[in-house]
């Protein structure tokens, strides 16, 4: 096993054991030449054992049958050429809140810390499509030029990030702000201004 393709299992078994994803869920991704590697179909996170190699059209070069989602990979990694990894999680509370009705479709969730601001700052919320569905591609591509973390709907996040541990700060960072904002919901928030989000970037 290359040394990527052990950080891509590590971090899967990692997020499989804080209960980030479970079952057969989730897909992890980093770019390498001419495409990148992908969590195979069908298979846990909790164990990844070989992976597959995909071009960045989103054609399957090498390797396992590669997740059905691998398209909503390549979409990413065409929108964002600075991206050099990709988490998609069926995390429990930012799954919770992409069922909600009412989301505003620009940006679902709203700044409550300073850190979902710096993480992950604007999250559109894409509309629902079956898992697998790739009339989501061109969407989720157009979606990701500008912002590098995505709400699919009824589904769950979806990350780009400069490298692996990027990807999994900010994708943990939405589930914190999910969990958050479905405590509060029912009560009074004060979210950061304006000003203050400006002041962080």
């Amino acid at each position: 096993m290359t040394d990527l393709s052990q950080q891509i299992a590590d971090l899967g078994a990692s997020l499989f054991a804080r209960r980030l994803t479970h079952g057969r869920t989730g897909n992890l991704s980093a770019r390498t030449g001419g495409g990148f590697l992908i969590t195979p179909g069908g298979g846990s996170l909790g164990a990844v054992g070989d992976l597959s190699l995909v071009s960045l059209a989103g054609e399957h070069l090498d390797g396992p049958r590669p997740s059905k989602e691998a398209f909503l990979h390549a979409a990413l990694y065409r929108a964002r050429p600075d991206a050099g990894a990709v988490v998609h999680l069926h995390s429990t509370h930012a799954v919770a809140v992409s069922c909600h009705a009412g989301l505003d479709p620009d940006d679902a969730l709203p700044p409550l810390t300073a850190y979902y601001v710096m993480r992950v700052g604007r999250l559109p919320l894409l509309p629902y499509h079956a898992p697998g569905d790739p009339a989501l591609g061109p969407i989720a591509e157009r979606a990701a030029r500008t912002a590098h973390a995505l709400l699919l709907a009824n589904h769950g996040p979806i990350v780009a990030g400069a490298g692996l541990a990027a990807a999994a700060d900010a994708i943990e960072e939405l589930e914190e702000t999910a969990r958050l904002w479905l405590l509060l919901r029912e009560r009074p928030t004060r979210p950061l201004t304006p000003d203050q989000v400006r002041s962080l970037s």
